[in-house]
């Protein structure tokens, strides 16, 4: 399968890349396999729960940076509850499809947004379910 236009977007022209100093959440992810490595970044309005803004740092091939990118856009804006609800399915369905070898970047995505909230929740003294930060482990096929 070739890349969707949309992963091709992101990936030529990611959105919200780079570091956040003064972040309130960060997580990271890495693949040792593959060697993708992923840093999202969350700032949190703390009076609403909303995410104001998101932004990540990606070493790997062109899909764990559209990945990372369409994943920032999904959250920018939301609760961060619902950051919690991110799913790599709806990453892949965000971007139009992902070559099968490849699904395993949007694993990364969620598992990188996942982190950052918790990261904000132990900063924070929110507490939280446990089970909601269990790993997705795919193959990764490089």
């Amino acid at each position: 399968m070739l890349y969707s236009e949309k992963v091709m977007e992101h990936f030529r022209n990611p959105r919200n890349v780079g570091e956040m100093p003064d972040a309130d959440g960060i997580g990271e992810v890495g693949n040792a396999k593959c060697g993708d490595i992923m840093r999202m970044y969350i700032k949190v309005d703390k009076k609403n729960q909303i995410i104001t803004d998101a932004k990540f740092m990606t070493f790997g091939c062109g899909s764990a940076i559209a990945t990372s990118s369409i994943a920032t856009e999904m959250i920018i804006g939301q609760p961060i509850s619902k950051a919690l609800e991110l799913s790599n399915k709806a990453v892949v369905e965000a971007l139009g499809g992902l070559p099968t070898h490849k699904v395993h970047c949007s694993v990364l995505a969620e598992e990188a947004v996942k982190l950052a909230v918790k990261d904000y929740y132990d900063k924070n003294g929110i507490a939280y379910d446990e089970e909601l930060f269990k790993k997705a482990n795919l193959p990764c096929e490089h």
